[in-house]
């Protein structure tokens, strides 16, 4: 279609596509080149290039040359470095769906809008797709060390709570029942993984294991080492294990592309559920053993 015949609201349009790619661009292009891993910074400047590509598509139409979203680079550039390239880039991906609306109008004034519109939902899917992030790799030893910690010791604290209703004595024998807990599922972690003939990846997996759930029972029992009030530690405790669930699996349903709600809710209910019983046993134990601390 000849750009003159395109009206003040369509190359308004046609100018936000514009700098939507050339937004990308300068992102996978500044993400490649700090990049250590030679095949994920190859992929991610093929994706850069893809974007300029079409930003140029988009040129001929608006005939201006329009500057990136500055902001934009600059936040999921960093969210990239801090919480891995997948999860950045699977993000900003995210927030880009409801623009595939609008370029569904533009297919209609420019129907050679078309191609470019499937070449970028599908090339650049399969090309996130190659990216490798050892982290991810893991991803199912942390989720081992994070849901048994919140289970266990979501329980574990609110059946000492009433048991107890003492915050140190609760902080002491929580803390020493996570500890020794992390240790055991860590080592249950490396010699399940080394049995199926993966030594590196045995140890590997045990110490993501570990450390998700040590860094777990730390967040859990800090509101009983500042607070003397029992029932607002418990109510904090419960509160942040509810932010871990809400973050983890938010975190894994972007970088994975699988489904948040489905996740979030399954975790939330096993955790809550046994903290609800354990916090029932306890009660039970206090009345009929008579202890009083």
């Amino acid at each position: 279609m000849d750009k003159n015949k395109l009206t003040p609201e369509q190359i308004k349009q046609v100018k936000q596509f514009q700098r939507n790619e050339i937004t990308e661009y300068h992102i996978y292009s500044k993400l490649s080149k700090q990049i250590k891993d030679e095949k994920n910074a190859q992929t991610l400047q093929r994706i850069g290039d893809d974007e300029l590509r079409h930003y140029h598509f988009w040129k001929t139409y608006s005939g201006e040359e329009i500057k990136p979203n500055r902001w934009k680079v600059f936040k999921f550039y960093w969210l990239a470095r801090i919480f891995g390239i997948t999860f950045g880039i699977r993000l900003m991906e995210k927030g880009e769906e409801g623009a595939q609306k609008e370029y569904e109008k533009a297919c209609e004034y420019i129907p050679e809008a078309r191609d470019i519109v499937i070449d970028e939902d599908q090339h650049e899917e399969e090309l996130i797709d190659l990216l490798k992030e050892k982290k991810l790799d893991y991803v199912g030893s942390i989720v081992l060390g994070l849901n048994d910690a919140l289970v266990e010791l979501t329980g574990t604290l609110a059946g000492l709570t009433f048991a107890l209703q003492n915050t140190r004595l609760i902080a002491v024998a929580g803390l020493i029942t996570g500890i020794a807990a992390s240790f055991s599922m860590a080592a249950s972690e490396y010699l399940s993984t080394k049995s199926e003939g993966d030594g590196a990846k045995a140890l590997a997996s045990s110490i993501y294991t570990g450390l998700a759930y040590i860094g777990t029972v730390i967040i859990l029992i800090l509101p009983y080492l500042l607070f003397t009030n029992y029932f607002i530690c418990l109510g904090m405790t419960l509160a942040f294990a509810v932010l871990i669930i809400l973050f983890f699996n938010y975190y894994i349903a972007i970088a994975k592309n699988l489904n948040f709600k489905k996740r979030f809710w399954e975790m939330f209910t096993i955790s809550m559920g046994v903290a609800a019983f354990t916090f029932a046993i306890g009660y039970v134990i206090r009345i009929f053993l008579g202890v009083d601390v």
